[in-house]
């Protein structure tokens, strides 16, 4: 049989689609598995020899998707599958902050657990914990060598975190262990600063008592 040269680019052109179309359908079912916590469909995919690093578009990796749904039985699997505990994503986060972050003790006991760093450069897991309250992580963490004074990129420590959001007792746990209150963001902003920008009246004086000053931004509006 004679094969035309369109007829023979054609077919050659459809053998290349095919395992695209396939590999793209996998892929989809390996998100909407996570997403949805089927263990045994994220099984099945990873036995057809799916990467248990497989990320989406925003660097999210599979241990990352499933933290963000707070599935530990598959973050277990993941972990068995040997995933990269610190990969991060475009934003920078790891499976580990996304966990502080939501305030999952089990999760960040895990997490640590399986290797994941406590200590990063930018925002790290204590920040985030601190930004939202989750006492029990900000506990964990700082039993597990969390640097207290620790930045992020624009500067917030954990003690404006705290002050930020008016949480007295991480506030207390860090002025407790000795976290330095007279640290600025990069717009000279102290947790003294957050504290009465936030109208969190009881977090401001309580600096006030342990030495806290305005930061050169107040400075600069006074005089």
């Amino acid at each position: 049989m004679i094969i035309f040269p369109k007829v023979r680019q054609l077919a050659c052109a459809l053998m290349v689609a095919i395992p695209c179309i396939t590999s793209a359908a996998v892929y989809d079912d390996m998100m909407s598995a996570v997403k949805l916590g089927d263990k045994g469909t994220v099984i099945e995919l990873l036995n057809r020899g799916m990467d248990v690093n497989t990320s989406d578009s925003e660097g999210n990796t599979l241990l990352m998707l499933a933290v963000r749904e707070g599935n530990l039985e598959l973050v277990n699997l993941f972990i068995g599958q040997r995933a990269k505990i610190n990969a991060r994503n475009r934003h920078g986060d790891s499976a580990l902050r996304i966990a502080a972050y939501q305030g999952d003790l089990p999760m960040v006991q895990r997490l640590v657990e399986a290797g994941a760093q406590i200590n990063m450069e930018g925002w790290t897991p204590l920040i985030y914990a601190a930004f939202n309250g989750h006492l029990p992580v900000v506990q964990f963490l700082m039993n597990k060598g969390a640097d207290i004074n620790a930045v992020s990129e624009n500067g917030m420590t954990a003690a404006m975190a705290a002050a930020r959001g008016g949480f007295m007792d991480i506030l207390a746990l860090l002025v407790q262990a000795g976290a330095d209150l007279n640290k600025q963001t990069a717009s000279g902003e102290s947790a003294l600063d957050w504290a009465i920008k936030t109208r969190n009246t009881d977090a401001a004086d309580y600096l006030k008592a342990h030495g806290a000053l305005p930061g050169k931004a107040v400075k600069i509006q006074i005089q």
